[in-house]
């Protein structure tokens, strides 16, 4: 299974610490940040499966990183924090969060939520199998690529981005939608170097990459990767 990645935004330095600990020894990916500032940040340059978000930071609350956050992207959000107000839980859940964790609580119970979150948005299969179009075959646990039968190398972004055009395969993807999912929600990456990836991808994966069997520029709009088996 393709390792999830969990961005944790709480400025209790060792708490986060603490569980950022246990979520990776449970096979996630995470990140944390201890302001709103640095949260920005990461999700600027970072797609993530889920934000574990503190209200109380030391520049901006979680509310307005929540606010921010779903005008881009529809993340899962849990709200962890010490405040349990009916009027905070309300607010938590009406500006986009996804469910809301009372402090202190357990490690035990914080793993639940966060499995029971990712089932609930992304399904509850196991993405072990391999996946690809021609001759290409594509490894999400090992996070390879191969062609023909030999091993193509790339870069963790071309990588990416391979994967997700393949998981939406024959369906035609706005570029501002691209670079938001795979460079990050509040990415300021310029479509010109989603150009660029693109044209490195069909360097390495087409036949003919002046003429693309597979990876297609849909006129005025964004990129299909187009596999009819």
């Amino acid at each position: 299974m393709e390792k999830k990645r969990i961005l944790i935004v709480d400025d209790e330095r060792d708490l986060a610490g603490i569980i950022s600990e246990m979520l990776s020894g449970c096979g996630f990916l995470t990140d944390v940040a201890g302001s709103a500032e640095e949260a920005f940040t990461l999700l600027t340059n970072t797609s993530y499966h889920l934000v574990l978000l503190d209200i109380n930071l030391p520049d901006q609350t979680g509310f307005e990183i929540c606010k921010e956050l779903r005008r881009v992207s529809k993340v899962p959000v849990i709200f962890a924090s010490a405040r349990t107000a009916e009027h905070d839980r309300i607010t938590g859940f009406d500006i986009g969060g996804d469910d809301f964790l009372q402090k202190p609580y357990s490690m035990k119970e914080l793993l639940s939520r966060v499995n029971a979150l990712l089932r609930r948005a992304y399904g509850a299969e196991e993405e072990t199998a391999k996946m690809g179009f021609g001759d290409v075959v594509i490894d999400p646990t090992d996070r390879t690529v191969t062609k023909g039968g030999a091993p193509v190398k790339m870069a963790n972004r071309e990588f990416d981005l391979l994967l997700y055009l393949c998981r939406n395969k024959n369906t035609a993807i706005p570029k501002d939608t691209i670079i938001k999912d795979v460079w990050g929600a509040f990415s300021e990456v310029e479509p010109l170097t989603l150009t660029v990836h693109i044209r490195w991808l069909r360097e390495k994966l087409e036949d003919d990459p002046a003429n693309p069997k597979y990876i297609k520029t849909i006129w005025r709009m964004g990129y299909m990767l187009e596999d009819a088996t």
